[in-house]
């Protein structure tokens, strides 16, 4: 039987989600990857026990997460069963919907339909009541706005999420469904961008700034840029890396001198901190505070307790960042 760690919560650093009265830990669990159907259910099991052992209470789902999609909502139900579902209440536990689901004119996008159809069949396999942030995914083009907006306000009228997030919406979209949901005073809390090192865009089209104006949390998918932001391909690819065992999301053409080379410059910089690269990428997404919690992914609880320890290094200096965005200018 399960028995968390009862000093879980000592070390862990928690920030306010925006103007919400929610907390999330600085690093997030995602399981967007190996928890799908071909993962061990074992080492699974452990991830999870191990992310809140260290005081990890968001594990952050999708319902296409696979393969197939659906299971590892599936899966995480699983665990729950074993020997979590008693520290529900200790968890924020986020599911999305908007990417392709089932077949059909009603599984993908943003309609009314689709979301809140996901969301009940997204309950079932986690076997919840509700979830604490139900997301839309991405933008529809097509579908107006409101009506996706409004299907998330009556996911949270019918009890079936306590918040609601967007992710990949730009900063013009993000603007139009904060005014929407704003009037309707939905609890929208959260933006879930991809945000890395090599990846500054919300940075450059000025949405990370708007989201702190306007006091919405944020939490960055690929922190890690899918481990390139690691040591992993320094001296080669390993055959148990996500490239080795050829990751439809990251390939070999992705190891370009030139990014080996940004790699090594980093990674000095990390060692010099007295960090890994993967745990500097992590700090200095975190440095401002303007980010609520990094996403991470992990294919090994040891990847989650040395992520953990960026938390307590996010303060860079002016060199160090300049020295970093040379790199990667």
């Amino acid at each position: 039987m399960y028995l968390p760690n009862e000093k879980r919560y000592e070390k862990m650093i928690y920030n306010r989600c925006g103007k919400s009265g929610l907390k999330l830990p600085a690093v997030s669990l995602g399981l967007w990857q190996n928890f799908g159907d071909s993962a061990d259910f074992e080492k699974m099991k452990n991830i999870i026990h191990t992310a809140f052992d260290l005081g990890i209470t968001h594990f952050d789902l999708a319902n296409n997460y696979g393969p197939k999609p659906g299971a590892a909502e599936e899966n995480f139900g699983r665990i729950l069963d074993s020997d979590m579902r008693s520290f529900r209440d200790e968890m924020i536990i986020s599911t999305k919907a908007g990417y392709k689901m089932w077949d059909g004119p009603y599984g993908d996008f943003g309609s009314r339909k689709y979301l809140l159809s996901s969301l009940d069949q997204s309950l079932k396999r986690m076997k919840l009541d509700y979830v604490d942030i139900f997301y839309h995914h991405r933008e529809d083009p097509e579908t107006p706005l409101e009506e996706t907006m409004l299907a998330l306000n009556t996911a949270v009228r019918q009890g079936k999420a306590l918040y609601v997030g967007v992710s990949n919406y730009s900063r013009e979209k993000t603007e139009e469904a904060y005014k929407i949901l704003k009037d309707l005073k939905t609890p929208f809390i959260i933006h879930q961008p991809r945000y890395n090192i090599f990846d500054r865009r919300i940075e450059e089209n000025g949405l990370k700034d708007y989201a702190s104006e306007i006091g919405l949390g944020m939490i960055s998918y690929s922190p890690l840029e899918q481990g390139l932001l690691t040591d992993r391909y320094l001296n080669g690819v390993p055959e148990d890396s996500r490239i080795g065992q050829k990751c439809i999301f990251l390939n070999e053409t992705a190891l370009s001198p030139e990014l080996i080379e940004k790699v090594k410059k980093l990674n000095e910089i990390a060692s010099n901190r007295g960090q890994k690269l993967a745990q500097m990428a992590l700090s200095w997404i975190l440095r401002d505070g303007k980010v609520t919690s990094v996403l991470i992914g992990a294919s090994r609880p040891s990847q989650v307790a040395d992520n953990v320890e960026a938390i307590y290094k996010t303060h860079f200096t002016s060199e160090e960042i300049n020295a970093i965005y040379d790199i990667v200018k």
